[in-house]
């Protein structure tokens, strides 16, 4: 519908700055002129929209606009802050706080009553139940040293059990999967990394300041996923019909076959790693690697290191 997408679009222009007209025609699969007829509809609304000629030209909402609360439904709000709770879990942080009751101060009180009737029906929580434990004071010690470009320094342990020291110029936080990450410029590597807070040691924030390498923290979150799609190997498992729940919560159903027999046949791509091998193993005798042969070989061979060790 027309009005979905003149929404759209002034929720695009209000949140990435300038867009072309041609991104946008692209983006909403419309014609430019369409476009151009949109652009005019909202301007005509009362939504300022400003236009630029040039290399770098566009359009965009102007800079003193301030989109109004009535466009914010009650469960938007109610969902903002179910994420505010899920994050605060984890940072303790007072500027949260502050950020959900601003939040809720948007809600009157009759929608207040609303909520309260119905229930809770979303938890957003990033602490899990057993395992893993935020360190929240090297939560809050990494925020602040990204925050005003602080050099810091710890000691790292890899994947291979590997202790060094690292210095390093943090960018940010990022919460992957279960457990919390910093990406930084490593002085040592001299270049971008992820480093895993659980392996984070005798973190020091320095007082020496870096200068800004003018990268975000969106920009390598899109380089190291563009990595995850790089050398893969195109792999065929079989597994054994108990397996059925894990493999249809980790696989894609147009991956995955069902055989006659209830057993499960897996064709897929990942990247041959550390990662792989222990995963495939996880499954014990419920799988079965068909294809590649040199795959099987090496499961073959670490199930032999393992066996080894209890003769």
């Amino acid at each position: 519908m027309k009005i979905n997408r003149l929404l759209s679009i002034v929720m695009y222009l209000l949140s990435r700055k300038r867009m072309s007209g041609q991104e946008l025609a692209e983006l909403f699969e419309v014609s430019l002129r369409t476009i151009y007829r949109d652009l005019e509809t909202i301007n005509s609304a009362g939504i300022p929209i400003v236009s630029y000629s040039g290399a770098n030209g566009g359009y965009e909402i102007m800079e003193q606009y301030r989109i109004d609360r009535q466009i914010v439904t009650l469960e938007d709000l109610h969902s903002i802050m179910n994420a505010l709770k899920g994050i605060q879990s984890s940072l303790d942080d007072p500027a949260l706080d502050d950020l959900m009751a601003k939040v809720g101060a948007l809600v009157t009180k009759s929608e207040q009553s609303r909520l309260e009737e119905a229930g809770e029906k979303l938890i957003f929580d990033t602490k899990i139940w057993r395992g893993i434990h935020v360190d929240r004071p090297m939560l809050t010690s990494l925020r602040q040293a990204a925050k005003n470009r602080l050099v810091v320094l710890f000691k790292y342990t890899n994947s291979e059990g590997t202790g060094e020291l690292r210095t390093v110029e943090p960018i940010g936080l990022a919460w992957k999967g279960y457990t919390w990450y910093l990406y930084a410029y490593c002085r040592l590597r001299k270049d971008y990394r992820t480093f895993r807070l659980t392996r984070i040691k005798e973190l020091v924030v320095s007082a020496e300041r870096f200068a800004n390498r003018d990268i975000s923290m969106e920009d390598l979150d899109a380089r190291w996923g563009r990595q995850d799609t790089e050398n893969q190997i195109r792999m065929v498992l079989r597994f054994h019909s108990r397996a059925r729940a894990k493999v249809e919560e980790y696989f894609p159903p147009e991956e995955i076959t069902i055989t006659e027999d209830g057993n499960l046949v897996v064709r897929t791509e990942h990247a041959e790693d550390k990662w792989l091998y222990g995963t495939l193993l996880s499954y014990g005798t419920d799988v079965t690697v068909l294809e590649p042969k040199h795959l099987a070989d090496n499961i073959k061979e670490r199930a032999r290191q393992i066996y080894s060790l209890y003769e």
